[in-house]
Formats: C-alpha cells, sequence, structure tokens
C-alpha cells in the first residue's frame, strides 16, 4: 500500500476527469466496455485513497450529457455497468465512512439506474467522512442554463429582487451549491480539456494532466499529483507579497 502523503496541505475537494476507458480497451484488443469495467478498479482505489489521505470531497465525472449520444450498445452496457457498481460498492462505501451524492440531469437516467442510485445515497447519507460525488449525465453548460432558468423564474416570481443576484446567489442555483469548488482537476489520459465539467466551479482550481489511462490510474497516482498540488501557490488574483504578508498577519 502506498504511504500517506506528509504534505500538511490536502486539497479539501479533488475533482476527476477519468478518461482514456476506450483507448486502454483498445489497447488489450477488447471492446469499450472492458477498458469501462476495468476503470471501476481505479474508482475504488482512487477513492479510497483519497478518504485515507483527507480529502473531503471527491468528484468523479462518470457519465456526460453528451455521452448519451454514443453507439446505444455501449451505453447500454454503461448504465448497467452502473447499476451493478452502486449496488456492490454501497457496503465499503460504508465501511469508509464515505457519503454518496451526484449531480446532474439524474431525472434522464434510466429508472433502475436512478432508483439505485437513490438507495445507495439514502443508505450513506449519515457518514461524515469524504463525499463521494458522481457527476451523472452532466455538462456544465446543462447546469449553468438549468440555474438561470430557475433564478429567472423566482425573479418572476417575485421572490427574489434582480438588483440581488450576484455571484453567491448564483452559486446557490447549480447543483453543487453544498459543495466547495475543486481545490485540484486531475485529468487522465493525456488530454488538455475540460470536456464542459464544472466550468464554474473550475475557476481558479489547480489543473493536473496525466497520461496514464484511467484504468491504470491507481491511488499512488492520486498522490503524485496532490505532491505536485503543494508545489503550487494559489495566489487567487493576489501577489506573492500579499499572500505571505497575510500569512504572517495570521501566524
Amino acid at each position: 500500500m502506498p504511504e500517506k502523503t506528509t504534505k500538511p496541505n490536502i486539497p479539501q475537494h479533488i475533482a476527476i476527469i477519468m478518461d482514456g476507458n476506450g483507448r486502454w480497451a483498445k489497447q488489450n484488443g477488447k471492446a469499450r466496455v472492458f477498458g469501462h469495467k476495468n476503470g471501476v478498479k481505479s474508482v475504488r482505489s482512487v477513492t479510497e485513497g483519497a478518504a485515507r489521505a483527507g480529502v473531503k470531497f471527491l468528484t468523479l465525472y462518470a457519465f456526460s450529457t453528451e455521452n448519451w449520444n454514443r453507439p446505444k450498445a455501449e451505453v447500454t452496457a454503461l448504465m448497467q455497468l452502473l447499476v451493478n457498481t452502486i449496488s456492490k460498492e454501497t457496503k465499503t462505501l460504508n465501511k469508509n465512512n464515505i457519503r454518496l451524492k451526484a449531480i446532474g440531469d439524474l431525472q434522464s437516467l434510466p429508472g433502475n439506474c436512478y432508483s439505485e442510485l437513490q438507495a445507495a445515497m439514502d443508505k450513506t447519507a449519515g457518514n461524515k467522512g469524504m463525499t463521494l460525488v458522481l457527476a451523472l449525465s452532466y455538462s456544465s453548460r446543462w447546469e449553468i442554463v438549468d440555474a438561470t432558468k430557475k433564478l429567472l423564474n423566482d425573479v418572476k416570481q417575485g421572490r427574489i429582487n434582480s438588483e440581488e443576484v450576484n455571484e453567491t446567489l448564483f452559486n446557490s442555483y447549480l447543483c453543487t451549491h453544498d459543495i466547495p469548488d475543486p481545490d485540484l482537476l486531475i485529468r487522465t489520459s493525456g488530454e488538455y480539456r475540460i470536456s464542459n465539467f464544472l466550468l464554474w466551479q473550475l475557476a481558479y482550481s489547480e489543473l493536473y494532466f496525466t497520461p496514464k489511462l484511467w484504468p491504470d490510474f491507481r491511488e499512488e497516482d492520486l498522490l503524485e499529483a496532490i505532491d505536485d498540488y503543494n508545489k503550487r501557490e494559489r495566489r487567487f488574483g493576489k501577489t506573492s507579497e500579499q499572500l505571505s504578508e497575510e500569512q504572517s498577519a495570521h501566524e
């Protein structure tokens, strides 16, 4: 088992774009679904590793709204894999004190998938350790448009005044309203794109890209990303001197 990182600055929230399942399967001469099945092993390793490291929120981009456009057979296999995995992993989540949440257009999921997901969230709701967030049938543009519609409706109904609209209020209409913004985004497979994922929330996140395909990504790779994160200075628009002065004032 890899050693727990000795760095004191553990990201509170890590988001991951799990990319490369299809290419991994192709490299092994198998169908794409074979890659997705092996990707589940990485989910288990990374989730348990993040909890051990002290991460409070782990968000995994499991299925985007654009993924519905993939071949029907692959989508069907993915949904079935999702149902089976959620059902099997609920006990492990409880064992590790991990709470399960989901963001996205969940009503668009097949009935059995939504039912299993809701059951797992209910069974893990009391866990106080890390929160595992699955982004399912999710895209950031969908989320922002959906939030805007809800906000406009509340303005129309007179529940809020348009003058009250600011970043904090808008954020309260997003799927992630009760989740802190990611400190670190990881994308596997060597691609350098955000792919319509948490566009609003990633405004000041640190980005980490690795050439490893998702089925090969494990806990030790997560710890490498955390160590890299610790070497960075997060300024949020300020200067290094300002940060030093603020740190000195708090010591």
